[in-house]
């Protein structure tokens, strides 16, 4: 499973990174957790509003931070 953290560094986006990891620990499942920070990356994903999570390469949140335990229901 790859999980990406979408944004240019700003503190809700190292803290969607921080969420994301935890998220990750407390599965026990074996997943990749990166940033990408290159505009044109994120806009490929067609987000327009950062922080964004993609999933997969599937875009589950924008422009929020969801928590780890919310990031746990989505990789599961």
């Amino acid at each position: 499973m790859k999980i990406q953290i979408l944004g240019t560094g700003c503190p809700k986006c190292n803290q969607l990174y921080h969420n994301a990891q935890q998220a990750v620990i407390e599965s026990g499942i074996e997943a990749a957790v990166e940033k990408v920070t290159d505009l044109n990356d994120i806009m490929a994903f067609g987000v327009m509003v950062t922080p964004a999570l993609a999933i997969d390469g599937q875009v589950k949140a924008s422009g929020k931070v969801p928590t780890a335990e919310a990031i746990k229901e989505m990789i599961q």
